[in-house]
């Protein structure tokens, strides 16, 4: 097929047609393919496009997301979701589903941590490669994201992660490393951002040397939309397609690239290739199945259930005995918070509430109340309500929750808190009521001082359009929970290491706390945390023992202790006991998931293997195994290893003294000097520029520094309206986008209507050049649209 493509037709493939299409040839017999978002449903639009979930979108199963399903440790589950999101994306025709989304949680305000399964990298992958799995298993390409370093919404077009190799490798690259080689995604997602200086999109670095080359991908690399910000760099560091349609000026600038020798003709036959592999994969258009709307709405109540996290039980309050007369307190039982803002917004097929469901599930419920306004707005008449109702009920379930603008994509959280409106209620109720059981909406860590007040706590998550089945499933123990965090619950922000710096404001966003992410952070520099990861209680209980440990494998003995059914997740971590360079108190290094019967064993074997105990070594460039004694324990979560073996591994290399800052022995990351930090990193770091004039790699958001009164101007609209917006209680994407979105991406969100001359023009007025801008921007322009009618009649004629 490439023999037979002229150079214009193979540039062509490298870019977008429209916001969901890629280019077709017919004269070649090639199609277009669809592209829809789908993290955890799918989000293919009718009517008018937009990569943000603003307009209407097909009805589609919304299942819990991420942040929920991780906390089942179960790959299989992930399979099952991720197999039903794959046949209603075949269904609709969708070929390439975006997600799903598997950066590792730095901060716990990341905006988009609903999105994301974990802290950690093993976890994150495993369940990324179930999803991967699934999808694929319909003929559907998958597509993880975001590839890499991707971990904040603030300036996330443009910000530069600065971060150590060593980190980024067994960190940020590990959770791809694991999808790539266990579920072989026919594409990947690269990310916005820059990571030390390079664009993801055209970083030879990831996609090349380690994505390609290191771990075997042979598929295609999708920008994040609007994320291209040089086509033929791309092109040569192994970036395949530009989305969404950025034009045939895109197209124009790789042929003129190859014809003056500085984009070798084979780095574009190869991409072009990977587009077209990825179409004759593609399942033939009207070839699914229909789908079982309802067979998959009952296994995503199965999914949300199985999430759950129960934090507290008091006195066995829970589960609730049939016939309990309860008070539904809270406007999240009614109007359900099921998922996240942004690109990954499913228009559901139903939507079930807490309050519509509960008599059914064998429940009495006595009254239901508001409770509170969702915005945080203090209302005391909705509380005096919520004191009423609780008066006489045996138990108050009570829904306390993030609200909509709490998390979005393009916005980080600002903090943990729930709003105090709703711990007002909380108070007030518990007064009259101390029979308070606190169910959790929100896509991650929520501090909870006010744990005292409620005798027993669920965190639901976001747990999909049956979310509120599951939930009362779990409530009532037709559901054992076994739900275990993936993530750490610290006590407050503070406590966190990135809680100074995140997320970054200027240039760079510098990754100074290295390795020590989530529960590495914790575990190794002692600070104590509210719930630690991996921990979840359950309505039974279970005992360990017998461990065996091999540099290979685990082996222990779980038994069911209680006079329930339920289930377990063993968890395996690693430590260190001889002498060698720096790392982590303990690293999670297996788990595997168990159900028993009351009094039943099962003996449980998780496979370690050399990834277990690696690092990746500066001096060698290579990853290497340390010669020396390592500890293996075994337990209920990081907190709780009861079981422990040592065993000698042989290693690739000597163990050896290393010469690093004392913080990142002692893993006290929370405040890193800029010395300390570039001793990690190895070379100076980069400087964050925050003046001069603004170029076109600058955020919209930066406009309030221009020079010209009218993009001043323009900026403050910008932050005017978006303040409106948090005051009404739901993000504006849009506005959120271009705050974040650089000057170029104007040429990349256009159609091509703009290209990269216009944009210089446009600079050029921002920075107070107006006339001579704004002349430029217009003449550029014109010269554009003629241009783009000539590529389009030549790739119609074949030429």
């Amino acid at each position: 097929m490439i023999e037979n493509l002229s150079l214009l037709e193979k540039a062509a493939l490298l870019t977008g047609k429209s916001v969901w299409e890629t280019h077709d040839l017919p004269r070649h017999g090639v199609r277009s393919l669809w592209l829809a978002d789908g993290p955890h449903g799918v989000r293919k639009q009718v009517g008018s496009a937009d990569h943000l979930g603003l307009n209407a979108s097909e009805p589609a199963t919304c299942f819990p997301t991420a942040a929920a399903v991780a906390n089942s440790w179960d790959p299989q589950l992930a399979e099952r979701v991720g197999a039903a999101i794959g046949a209603e994306a075949a269904a609709q025709g969708v070929d390439v589903l975006l997600g799903p989304g598997l950066n590792v949680k730095r901060s716990p305000v990341g905006g988009r941590n609903f999105e994301y399964f974990s802290e950690d990298p093993l976890l994150s992958g495993r369940m990324a490669a179930g999803y991967v799995r699934g999808i694929q298993s319909h003929g559907v390409a998958a597509c993880p994201k975001h590839f890499a370093a991707n971990s904040q919404e603030l300036r996330r077009m443009v910000s530069d992660s600065v971060v150590d190799e060593r980190t980024l490798r067994e960190i940020y690259l590990t959770a791809f490393e694991v999808v790539v080689r266990e579920a072989a995604p026919r594409t990947v997602m690269s990310s916005y951002n820059l990571v030390n200086g390079v664009y993801a999109h055209e970083n030879p670095f990831l996609l090349t040397q380690v994505l390609r080359e290191e771990w075997g991908f042979d598929g295609a690399v999708v920008s994040d939309w609007g994320g291209s910000n040089d086509v033929v760099a791309a092109a040569a560091a192994g970036g395949t397609l530009e989305m969404p349609a950025a034009g045939h000026a895109s197209t124009r600038e790789l042929v003129a690239a190859v014809r003056a020798g500085r984009l070798a003709e084979a780095d574009l036959d190869a991409r072009a290739a990977e587009v077209l592999r990825l179409a004759a994969e593609a399942r033939e258009p009207g070839t699914a199945p229909p789908v079982d709307p309802d067979a998959h709405h009952a296994l995503a109540r199965e999914a949300a259930a199985r999430s759950a996290v129960l934090l507290k039980n008091d006195d066995g309050v829970l589960p609730l005995a049939a016939g309990t007369r309860v008070a539904v307190i809270g406007d999240f039982a009614r109007t359900p918070r099921y998922q996240g803002a942004g690109s990954s917004a499913v228009n559901p097929t139903r939507l079930d509430s807490v309050v519509d469901l509960v008599d059914a599930s064998g429940l009495v419920m006595t009254a239901f109340a508001a409770g509170f306004r969702r915005d945080g707005t203090p209302d005391a008449a909705l509380r005096a309500e919520a004191v009423e109702a609780a008066r006489g009920a045996d138990v108050v379930l009570l829904f306390l929750g993030l609200d909509e603008v709490a998390e979005s994509e393009g916005l980080d959280r600002a903090h943990l808190d729930l709003h105090q409106a709703q711990l007002d209620v909380l108070t007030a109720v518990a007064e009259v009521n101390p029979q308070v059981v606190v169910v959790l909406a929100g896509g991650g860590a929520i501090a909870t001082p006010w744990l005292g007040s409620a005798r027993a706590l669920v965190h639901g998550y976001l747990a999909g359009q049956a979310g509120a089945g599951g939930l009362l499933d779990v409530l009532t123990g037709v559901v054992d929970p076994s739900g275990r965090l993936a993530e750490t619950l610290p006590v407050r922000l503070a406590d966190h290491p990135t809680a100074g710096s995140f997320p970054a404001t200027g240039a760079t966003a510098e990754y100074r706390e290295g390795l020590y992410v989530g529960y590495r952070y914790f575990a190794t520099a002692g600070v104590p945390v509210a719930f630690p990861f991996g921990f979840g209680l359950s309505y039974t209980s279970f005992a360990y023992s017998d461990l065996r440990a091999t540099a290979q494998a685990a082996t222990v003995t779980v038994t069911n202790t209680g006079d329930r059914a339920g289930a377990d997740v063993v968890q395996v971590y690693v430590r260190r006991v001889s002498p060698g360079v720096h790392r982590p108190d303990r690293v999670l290094a297996g788990f595997a998931r168990v159900e028993l019967e009351p009094g039943a064993s099962a003996t449980v074997t998780v496979p370690l293997g050399d990834d277990a105990v690696r690092h990746w070594d500066v001096r060698t460039g290579a990853w290497e195994v340390e010669q020396g004694t390592w500890e293996v324990l075994a337990g209920a979560h990081v907190d709780e290893l009861p079981l422990s073996a040592r065993v000698d591994v042989p290693g690739t290399v000597p163990a050896r003294d290393e010469d690093v800052p004392a913080c990142y022995r002692t893993g006290d990351v929370r405040d890193v000097d800029d010395a300390s930090f570039a001793a990690l990193l190895g070379r100076p770091l980069p400087a964050d520029r925050r003046s001069g004039p603004l170029t076109a790699n600058d955020p919209l958001g930066r406009m309030a520094d221009a020079r010209s009164p009218l993009a001043r101007l323009a900026a403050r609209v910008l932050t005017w309206r978006l303040a409106a917006a948090e005051r009404k209680g739901a993000p504006d994407l849009n506005l959120l986008f271009l705050q974040n979105m650089p000057l170029r991406a104007i040429g990349k969100m256009t159609n091509g209507q703009v290209d990269a001359a216009t944009v210089d023009g446009l600079v050029r007025l921002v920075n107070g050049r107006f006339l001579a801008g704004a002349g430029a921007a217009l003449r550029a322009y014109l010269r554009n649209w003629r241009a783009n009618r000539r590529t389009s009649r030549d790739l119609r004629l074949g030429a």
